[in-house]
């Protein structure tokens, strides 16, 4: 596996507590300054020596390691979720935040870009695994205190994974200061305009406390009973779709997808300690407040991408449409958008929200 970076992105890393410059050392790095280790263990360059709350997601992507490594389903969720194009990272020196087993950055790595993915959990190793054979590089980090000099990377994204924090603003905002001026960052987080997830809510409250080897055996019974329920009703005539809806409303589960999907979906959005939801009007004060502009809304809520300034100006960002509506005010546009979570309360084509975290 990828244990050694090259030395151009030897540059890019530093220690995670003083900020002073790495060693090169034959097992790993060490800090110039305080002499803090930093090791390779299993392909990975560790900067935590815990997941803390991450556990779950190092469970649930070592047990699903290539379920969705499915290029064609991730290449457009990538898209839709991020409004990033292949243009915009070939040749790009990128971050993925929360690569989770590896996903986004296998289409990251597809489309040209050299990529570094960070993860609180054990979920890097199976990246690393994943994406051996890449221009890609796995680090165990926390996102609240990244290894990197300032303005390291051209690109940064989080797909699902920032929300899955103690403090969603605060990761976010800790990311501008590694993007190169005139660099691109993107974040796709859960919605916050619907309320079909209320119910779920309150048992997540039991549900990340059971430990995740147990909460993963009793979805692999209850996931498959809800399914054949919801099949049953819905061949009711008249009033089947309505009692299948009710049902899936007050125990949501993932039913879309093969058996394996509906079943990491659901371990997914149940077992993890924190779960933020978010509105455009939220993420788009971040951006602002960080500086970045030419914010563009993705086609599905609640993603958003924006720029850094190429030059110290202090001129208000100029917000917009992803497809360059002349519209006063990209924020109203962004609310006339279905919100994509809806669906999946409804039992249609979509599917659950998928964080990988670093949670």
């Amino acid at each position: 596996m990828h244990s050694n970076l090259p030395a151009d992105l030897q540059s890019l890393i530093c220690c995670p507590s003083c900020r002073s410059s790495l060693e090169q050392r034959p097992n790993g790095y060490r800090c110039s300054a305080c002499k803090k280790e930093f090791p390779v263990v299993r392909g990975v360059l560790r900067f935590v020596e815990s997941s803390q709350y991450a556990d779950s997601f190092g469970y649930q992507w070592q047990k699903f390691s290539k379920t969705q490594l499915r290029p064609q389903t991730s290449e457009w969720d990538f898209r839709t979720k991020t409004a990033l194009t292949e243009e915009d990272l070939r040749g790009k020196v990128v971050l993925d935040v929360g690569c989770g087993m590896g996903r986004f950055a296998d289409i990251a790595t597809r489309w040209g870009a050299r990529v570094i993915g960070i993860d609180l959990s054990a979920a890097a190793e199976v990246a690393a695994s994943n994406l051996v054979n890449r221009d890609f590089w796995a680090f165990q980090a926390d996102v609240f205190a990244l290894p990197f000099v300032a303005g390291s990377f051209d690109c940064i994204y989080s797909v699902g994974v920032l929300h899955h924090t103690p403090d969603c603003e605060g990761a976010f905002k800790s990311l501008p200061q590694y993007v190169k001026p005139g660099g691109t960052i993107a974040v796709w987080l859960y919605s916050g305009y619907n309320a079909w997830y209320r119910f779920s809510d309150q048992y997540r409250k039991l549900t990340h406390r059971i430990p995740v080897e147990k909460l993963h055996a009793l979805l692999r019974l209850v996931v498959p009973f809800l399914y054949r329920v919801d099949r049953g009703l819905r061949a009711v005539p008249l009033i089947g779709r309505l009692l299948a809806g009710l049902v899936h409303h007050v125990f949501p589960v993932n039913l879309s997808g093969n058996h394996e999907l509906r079943i990491l979906d659901t371990l997914d959005w149940y077992s993890p300690k924190y779960q933020s939801k978010h509105t455009y009007e939220q993420v788009f004060r971040w951006f602002e407040s960080c500086g970045l502009e030419g914010l563009t809304v993705a086609d599905e809520s609640v993603g958003v991408r924006g720029r850094k300034r190429a030059s110290a100006q202090n001129d208000r960002p100029q917000r917009r449409h992803r497809d360059s509506l002349d519209e006063p005010d990209a924020l109203s546009q962004a609310a006339q958008r279905p919100v994509g979570d809806a669906s999946w309360q409804e039992g249609r084509a979509s599917r659950l929200p998928r964080p990988r975290l670093v949670s």
